[in-house]
């Protein structure tokens, strides 16, 4: 289940009572205890012998086997489905976050048993931006895979090699030097030509580029200086604060690229206060768009050396910022016999995930039309989004979020795939299409991608059914949404909810914190499954011994009955758009702030990867691209804390934000607006 914050948790010791098998287990212990208190241990006995190992069996005292006993009476479906959750919960699978090895075995675990099950591939063979291999139409009938790649943005580009080599000299990676986070790939050997602050345009006619100095940057590697010129004292000769709009390093980039530069190192100018201390890194350093040149930042004492030796007058680096300082020039071609080398290859900054799915083939006439039933396989890892601060680090095995959907939808899969094949099965029924999503919990990116890039018609697709934290009933109590989203929904559910034994809470909307609100925003009827937070909810603690096999079974069985409605319903379901609601909500924020973060597990601040139209964010002028560092004075590191903070507030609360953009850090007032859905996090 999507989050970028914790629930408020509720009792721990129910959340224990609510698993089964655990509750079981804790409560014939404790009654033991509590039985004979001061008992004394009883003494061992020592029998001595050989012991024949193939006709060594002794007899099962009672309570023995418990564990097995347990589930052999719950059946087939609810064994294979623990089986599933604690595998996935293992700490192996590092939590299924999207850019983990162990999110990589967890897909190949999931395509594994969907062919196991028989599914047929659900996908033909695709591009990460949903075209076809070969070309052709995603709806092609010759589907030759069970993955739908896709790539999430904002993970932040990595380095795979770089080399610079100065001075005759291979320079350090990380002590000399930094790859800088929108630096291109490539090669180039070149002299170095100054370019002072690499500014266009800057107050009173100030320029770093001559006439005609567009020639002198084709072919080299342009030195330049970062921020904006300094006076004496090393502060801003435009800002008598920090810096002015002209030191944003994006424009110099823009300026630079534009003048068809080789390659670019940037340097900080030396004695200046106000500058930041040290070298920034790959992650901190995405400086506007990508170029097409290798790009590094360059140590003082580095390039000072560099520049001495280049410099046919062996000037300092101090003597260089004077002169941009002054604007007495403009720029400086170097020595043309003592060119620098810059080998970098650094990747796009994106991280590779994929949809899977796997089809069971319908029959008759109905076989063109679908059923889609989904969950995500995703969770968040180590903590460093979508979770609670505190726990950034730790790993989350997510067991009932989403380890219980998903192993939930591959016994569904097995089941109805033999009852597909049942001699009674009825002739016409609607072909299946089996969806685990990945990148959910960063925002239903999964989801989202597959209905932008559907792999079948949408206006074929009779339903969706989404199953997301299923694991822990309590008190046969079940959520379930989207019971509005067709005409006549309720008077076909009804009687499957009436037969279930369960408290059935039929939630008409279909907006949510899940896979289903996606399908729901594209017109199609939805269903979604789901047995509550609690006090484990995208914690540390949500391990696979704390869900209750019992209770997932008849989540199944109402699942299976619900899938076999829209499967055979005739005529096809109708979708409608419920009266507005509150919808299933998780506690979140009374306000919004309106921003998609980025996708990443590290670095200073929160980048702001998109700002939605009309939100509180949009009206304060908070762009993408932006880095939120802190919020009324307090550090922000993530998605976790905006969410932290968000909750604390009310409507018309104003905020005061401190802003990094383009190298500046600015400071921005936001008035805090209603939360308008409280369908994602």
């Amino acid at each position: 289940m999507r989050s970028t914050t914790p629930n408020a948790a509720k009792s721990l010791a129910l959340c224990i009572l609510a698993g089964g098998l655990l509750a079981t287990l804790a409560v014939t212990l404790s009654a033991a205890q509590d039985a004979a208190p001061t008992a004394a241990k009883p003494k061992g006995q020592i029998i001595p012998g050989t012991v024949t190992i193939y006709d060594y069996d002794p007899a099962a005292a009672n309570g023995d086997g418990h564990l097995r006993e347990y589930l052999e009476n719950l059946g087939t479906d609810a064994s294979l489905w623990y089986q599933h959750v604690m595998t996935l919960s293992n700490p192996f699978f590092e939590g299924r976050a999207p850019g983990l090895h162990g999110h990589d075995m967890a897909t190949e675990y999931v395509e594994w048993h969907m062919t196991k099950a028989g599914l047929k591939p659900g996908f033909p063979n695709l591009n990460a931006d949903g075209s076809v291999v070969d070309g052709g139409e995603a709806t092609s009938s010759d589907w030759v895979s069970y993955r739908q790649p896709f790539e999430l943005p904002g993970s932040g580009p990595k380095v795979v090699t770089s080399e610079v080599i100065a001075n005759g000299n291979t320079l350090e990676a990380g002590a000399d030097y930094v790859v800088l986070g929108n630096s291109g790939s490539g090669t180039v050997t070149a002299p170095i030509v100054f370019a002072g602050y690499a500014i266009d345009e800057g107050q009173d006619g100030y320029t770093s580029f001559g006439a005609g100095s567009d020639a002198d940057l084709k072919g080299k590697i342009a030195l330049i200086f970062r921020y904006e010129p300094v006076d004496a004292d090393g502060n801003s000769q435009w800002d008598n604060r920090r810096w002015s709009k002209h030191a944003s390093a994006a424009a110099k980039f823009e300026s630079l690229a534009k003048r068809g530069v080789a390659g670019v190192i940037m340097v900080t100018p030396p004695e200046c206060p106000r500058a930041r201390k040290g070298m920034e890194s790959t992650a901190t350093s995405r400086f506007g768009e990508r170029l097409d040149v290798p790009t590094i930042q360059l140590d003082g004492a580095q390039a000072d050396a560099l520049l001495t030796s280049v410099d046919s007058k062996g000037r300092s680096l101090m003597d260089f910022r004077k002169m941009a300082d002054s604007g007495e020039v403009k720029t400086i071609t170097l020595a043309a016999n003592k060119p620098v080398t810059l080998n970098v290859e650094t990747t796009k900054g994106v991280t590779e995930t994929a949809n899977l799915g796997g089809v069971l083939p319908g029959s008759g006439a109905l076989a063109d039309e679908w059923v889609i039933v989904g969950s995500h396989y995703d969770h968040v890892g180590y903590g460093y989004f979508g979770a609670d601060p505190r726990n950034r680090g730790k790993l989350h095995p997510g067991a009932d979020d989403n380890a219980s959907g998903t192993s939930a939808m591959l016994v569904l899969a097995n089941r109805i795939a033999k009852e597909y094949a049942a001699a009674d099965a009825p002739a016409d029924k609607r072909s299946i299409l089996f969806m685990a999503f990945s990148a959910e919990e960063s925002g239903l990116e999964g989801s989202d991608f597959w209905t932008k890039h559907p792999s079948l018609p949408t206006d074929k697709v009779n339903a969706m059914i989404n199953l997301d934290m299923v694991g822990r009933l309590r008190n046969l109590d079940l959520a379930v949404g989207g019971t509005g989203t067709a005409e006549g929904f309720m008077d076909k559910l009804t009687p499957i909810f009436e037969s279930s034994g369960m408290t059935i809470r039929a939630d008409p909307s279909g907006r949510g914190p899940s896979d289903h609100a996606s399908f729901d925003k594209v017109g199609i009827p939805v269903l979604f499954l789901f047995t509550g937070v609690h006090g484990d909810y995208h914690k540390p603690t949500d391990f696979g011994w704390t869900v209750d096999p019992r209770g997932a079974k008849r989540v199944i069985d109402l699942a299976d009955q619900l899938i076999d409605l829209a499967a055979t319903n005739t005529p096809k379901f109708v979708y409608t758009k419920p009266a507005r609601g509150a919808g299933q909500d998780r506690g979140l924020a009374k306000v919004r702030f309106g921003i998609a973060p980025a996708y990443t597990d590290s670095g200073k601040g929160l980048k702001v990867e998109g700002v939605s139209e009309g939100t509180s964010a949009a009206d304060a002028g908070i762009k993408e691209g932006d880095v939120i560092l802190s919020w009324n004075g307090d550090e922000l590191n993530g998605a976790g804390d905006l969410a932290t903070f968000l909750r604390k507030h009310e409507v018309g609360d104003v905020v005061k934000l401190t802003v990094e953009r383009d190298g500046t850090t600015i400071e921005v007032p936001v008035t805090l607006k209603a939360s308008t859905a409280q369908q994602s996090k």
